[in-house]
């Protein structure tokens, strides 16, 4: 615990926010990010493993593990902030309150309870987080729904970090302790629900539209029988 916390009342910017009773981190950024890390990697390995008794390839095993980390990521993480209204008072050391004062040093909103970050990440713990573990379902089991909701929520996650961005710059976007913690947390942490969800529904789009594609390379005559375009087909017999 840093006691000159302590005499200051709190690391974070502005200097000026209100937070009463406010208990420095018990644990070290080292010890959260090892927890965090060990944890993502863990969750990573079981589905990795689960995965391998269904007929998929490697890519979908890929986004199996994606989808059953960043929806307990929701669900768990983000989900603790949302319901736990003072975090910051915190005196057990644990562990879930103790992410959340060292992440709020890189964007101070999160201790201060700003409405509309808690907001954004309520419908993301409560909706996004469930779907998330679902799309591990439809895609191990070859639902039909399953690239419409893989689609359907990495729109809500690239969505939900616009708003969390442009919310911040047009509140002045000064809300990191300092710049290692704003590239660190505030754009580090984040960047992954950006390329990622980029990525999945840039794929997903182009298979939704795939089947439409081909039948509208396809005209179907009033007699019953179907032209493809680009050849040249005689409707008599020769």
């Amino acid at each position: 615990m840093d006691r000159s916390q302590v005499s200051q009342g709190h690391p974070y910017v502005p200097r000026d926010l209100h937070l009463p009773d406010y208990t420095p981190c018990f644990l070290s950024m080292s010890n959260i990010l090892f927890v965090f890390a060990f944890s993502s990697l863990l969750i990573v390995t079981l589905v990795w493993i689960f995965s391998g008794r269904f007929k998929k390839t490697k890519l979908d095993r890929v986004l199996m593990c994606w989808w059953a980390f960043t929806g307990l990521t929701h669900m768990i993480l983000e989900g603790y902030f949302v319901f736990s209204t003072e975090f910051f008072k915190d005196k057990t050391g644990f562990y879930l309150a103790e992410v959340w004062k060292e992440y709020s040093k890189g964007d101070s909103r999160y201790a201060g309870r700003d409405a509309g970050i808690v907001t954004v990440e309520g419908i993301t713990a409560v909706l996004e987080g469930p779907a998330s573990l679902l799309i591990v379902y439809a895609i191990a089991t070859g639902k039909s729904y399953s690239y419409i909701l893989q689609f359907a929520i990495s729109l809500g996650q690239l969505y939900g970090t616009a708003v969390y961005y442009i919310t911040a710059i047009l509140e002045g976007d000064n809300f990191s302790a300092n710049t290692f913690y704003y590239y660190a947390y505030y754009i580090g942490a984040n960047a992954s629900w950006i390329v990622i969800p980029t990525i999945i529904a840039i794929r997903c789009w182009r298979k939704i539209c795939e089947p439409f594609r081909v039948q509208e390379g396809q005209i179907t005559k009033p007699n019953g029988f179907k032209e493809v375009r680009g050849s040249r087909r005689s409707d008599k017999k020769a």
